[in-house]
């Protein structure tokens, strides 16, 4: 069978070059056209698109790049058109792929369906509406979301398991964890360089005081060391000049791109910004804070209920439904509430062992590996089921 698959950022192309392997493996006539990157091309030489060519994030950058945008929509829906797949993939990364499942479902072309939903459930929950009109099957990768999705809305939606325990479940079977080293705090701070300003620094003054209270009460003790796990695209200056101003010593911090999951095998603690980070955190075993600084904090904070339709913004929070892990956003990040967070999941912490016993509660909740395989052999028996029914 013919599949068009679209994925628009990096996580998302590794996601989908995983569900891709799956689909090979129990369809050998499988062929493929995508909108990705380089680990779907390792898998096929099916790639129309890179996806760096269309992947333009906020408000700015996408009315920059619009004409940029609105082409390669126009040149992906003739590509659909001609080349006449038996099924459309969309791969998270919403502000397309609900564009392209439109302009699929309005035409009629063949089904759609969609691996890793948008997070409506968090914001834009409007959204749910073009989702039932417009996508055939949603594939869960959040096992809360079927409630939302089927229970409340009544989609056809499968939780299939989460792809990101698949591909740690892989990496630690060839790196093996080890014990942690002693005093190793891990820094994930964000991708964006406003975003790792506001983060990284105050990340820097929490383990400064931490470290110094430990030094006072302690002598002689191992030194916190500070290990970022810098994004690909951020010019390692930064990083530089945020550990300088803090007053960091060369020998007390590293700034190690690549190496995010080698780091967090490695780790004692961490502090991470939301989003996948935190559940990458949780599943390394890493005891953690979820931290977030935004600009007028404290008024952000009295507008969140209005904001988000969720109790918590870390999945790790998210998928066990209560605070697992702390979580500092906006009014409730503070030099001191930082300090303290991190203080109490150090080893000796009184809240470490609570935070390690929440990770295993998630991985009962998430569930086994294998949700490409699930994924791609539920698409598979569908589209067979459809040709049946032709036939």
């Amino acid at each position: 069978m013919k599949y068009f698959l679209i994925a628009g950022e990096a996580s998302g192309d590794l996601h989908a070059a995983r569900l891709m392997k799956a689909l090979k493996a129990k369809d050998h006539q499988a062929k493929f056209r995508f909108i990705g990157g380089d680990e779907m091309s390792a898998v096929s030489n099916g790639r129309f698109r890179h996806f760096s060519t269309l992947a333009y994030m906020g408000f700015i950058p996408v009315i920059c790049h619009l004409r940029t945008i609105l082409r390669g929509m126009a040149e992906c829906r003739r590509e659909i058109e001609t080349w006449r797949p038996d099924a459309v993939i969309l791969v998270d990364y919403p502000g397309f792929n609900m564009k392209m499942a439109r302009h699929v479902a309005r035409k009629a072309l063949c089904p759609v369906y969609y691996y890793i939903a948008p997070k409506v459930w968090a914001w834009k929950e409007h959204r749910v509406k073009a989702l039932r009109r417009d996508v055939d099957h949603l594939y869960l990768i959040l096992p809360f979301e079927t409630d939302f999705f089927v229970k409340k809305h009544g989609l056809q939606a499968t939780y299939v398991g989460n792809p990101t325990r698949d591909e740690i479940d892989e990496y630690l079977q060839t790196h093996p964890r080890r014990s942690p080293r002693r005093g190793l705090v891990a820094l994930l701070p964000g991708s964006r360089q406003q975003e790792i300003k506001d983060n990284l620094s105050r990340m820097v003054k929490a383990a400064q005081a931490v470290d110094q209270e430990r030094q006072t009460a302690h002598p002689g003790q191992p030194r916190l060391h500070l290990v970022v796990a810098a994004a690909p695209s951020v010019p390692r200056e930064l990083y530089e000049n945020v550990l300088r101003r803090g007053g960091v010593a060369a020998n007390d911090a590293e700034i190690v791109y690549g190496e995010t999951w080698r780091i967090l095998s490695e780790a004692e603690t961490a502090m991470v910004t939301s989003g996948t980070a935190t559940l990458e955190t949780a599943l390394f075993g890493v005891p953690q804070v979820v931290c977030y600084h935004v600009a007028a904090g404290p008024f952000v904070s009295l507008l969140r209920k209005w904001l988000l339709h969720v109790p918590f913004v870390s999945l790790v929070n998210l998928i066990c439904g209560r605070e697992a892990v702390r979580e500092l956003v906006a009014g409730d990040m503070t030099p001191q509430t930082l300090r303290d967070g991190l203080a109490e999941i150090l080893p000796g912490g009184h809240k470490r062992e609570a935070v390690l016993a929440g990770y295993a509660e998630l991985e009962t909740k998430i569930g086994q590996p294998g949700a490409p395989d699930r994924c791609a052999e539920d698409i598979i028996n569908k589209l067979n089921a459809r040709s049946t029914t032709k036939d």
